[in-house]
């Protein structure tokens, strides 16, 4: 294994766990612009308004797209013993 080999292995790494977090990084940022515009809008400042509605879109939207991180994390394992069994 040289250098570029690595490389290219962190950047596909990397590249998984982009795509593999994506929809739940989505999902919390939406949820937390809408939360914060309403409080903006309303003027309620309570700690718990932010956590909960974040924490059950991420459960529901890693719930809906688990066979999509799935396969991300099930490319990159094939990726990997693939190189290890062709020796990189």
């Amino acid at each position: 294994m040289n250098e570029a080999d690595a490389l290219d292995l962190v950047q596909y790494a990397i590249w998984t766990v982009l795509t593999a977090s994506a929809p739940a990084v989505a999902a919390a940022m939406l949820v937390g612009v809408g939360i914060a515009l309403i409080q903006a809008l309303t003027q309620i400042q309570e700690i718990t308004l932010t956590f909960v509605p974040k924490i059950v879109a991420i459960f529901l939207v890693v719930a809906l797209t688990g066979p999509f991180i799935g396969a991300q994390i099930s490319s990159f394992t094939n990726v990997i013993f693939e190189r290890i069994e062709n020796g990189f």
